[in-house]
């Protein structure tokens, strides 16, 4: 642990702010290009739900590329993975920019995941590398609220830049993030991780080591209780463009006012850092009735939809301040 690169007072080191950019690659990805759903599938001549699959192309491959980085990172350090991982990106969001066809778009998306994957697990583990658990947990506190504060703000953007330029300049602005963020790492970000005494990396190895996750119940338990929840948050992200814009009727253009307000709430609940599990699971099954008895309104979709997106802030924290306190 590289205990004079740790939070100290209320500073900002420059390394937490790289993580910070890199931990925000993921929701950029997903968020930016939401409002650009009914124009991407009208230039590319797609059938309807086209955009939503190459979303759930991405979440495949997120889930995906979070296997084998870890263990990457720790044989190899964490910069050369982050080098790896950042280029992959950049590329894919080119492949993305110049698809010409939903299914070459959504192979993108897939390769653009595994990329972009990277940054997210490796962000955690630089941080356990630099931190003793009490800071730990306020870092990674400070990285949930960027994951919050970068999905208030990648639809407003990206639903500026598909009105001004189109929804293939999101995927180029994307690709110059990423470029942003190799020069960062390369000239800001020092290698936290010795890996003279990692034992070599080998398959076995990593499996065993998952298997021994797996076999944990209070491991299960936290990653079930969490994971279902968050499912229900991907399913929301797929789905409510074509609910808000096309049932709805909420402009392009603005959808990412409506899409900012839940994750504005998800922000304020993961700072409060209380217990309610059970609130995803009422709004959850309060709007799940309302659709299964073909009851349409907006101003309860949005309020179902609020409660549950914000009540996942105070799910989420608990996962990461355990994760800093049994280190």
């Amino acid at each position: 642990m590289n205990s004079d690169s740790a939070l100290h007072g209320r500073a900002f080191p420059g390394w937490l702010l790289i993580l910070g950019a890199l931990t925000a690659i993921g929701p950029l990805s997903i968020d930016m290009y939401l409002p650009a759903f009914p124009s991407l599938e009208r230039e590319l001549a797609a059938t309807p739900g086209s955009a939503e699959l190459t979303l759930a192309a991405f979440f495949i491959g997120m889930a995906v590329g979070q296997l084998f980085w870890g263990p990457l990172s720790d044989r190899l350090g964490r910069k050369p993975p982050l080098y790896a991982g950042l280029a992959v990106f950049a590329l894919a969001s080119l492949g993305c920019a110049l698809a010409e066809s939903a299914t070459a778009l959504t192979l993108w998306r897939v390769l653009q995941a595994l990329g972009g994957s990277a940054g997210m697990v490796i962000t955690r583990a630089v941080v356990r590398d630099r931190c003793a658990a009490r800071e730990a947990a306020r870092a990674f506190s400070l990285l949930i609220l960027v994951m919050g504060l970068a999905p208030i703000l990648a639809p407003l953007l990206g639903g500026w830049v598909n009105a001004a330029f189109g929804w293939r300049a999101i995927f180029y602005l994307l690709t110059a993030f990423a470029l942003a963020c190799l020069l960062a790492i390369r000239f800001g970000l020092a290698e936290s991780h010795a890996t003279r005494h990692e034992p070599p990396l080998s398959l076995g190895g990593v499996l065993r080591d998952y298997g021994g996750l797996f076999a944990s119940r209070r491991f299960l338990g936290y990653s079930l209780s969490g994971g279902l929840a968050m499912a229900g948050l991907f399913a929301y992200i797929a789905g409510s463009p074509f609910v808000m814009i096309e049932l709805g009727g909420i402009p392009a253009a603005h959808f990412g006012w409506a899409f900012g307000a839940n994750a504005l709430g998800f922000v304020i609940a993961s700072q409060l850092n209380a217990r309610a599990l059970w609130v995803p699971a009422v709004s959850g099954s309060v709007l799940a009735v309302v659709a299964g008895n073909g009851l349409f309104s907006l101003p309860l979709l949005l309020l179902g939809l609020f409660l549950y997106v914000a009540s996942l802030g105070f799910i989420r924290a608990y996962p990461v301040v355990s994760q800093a306190h049994y280190r």
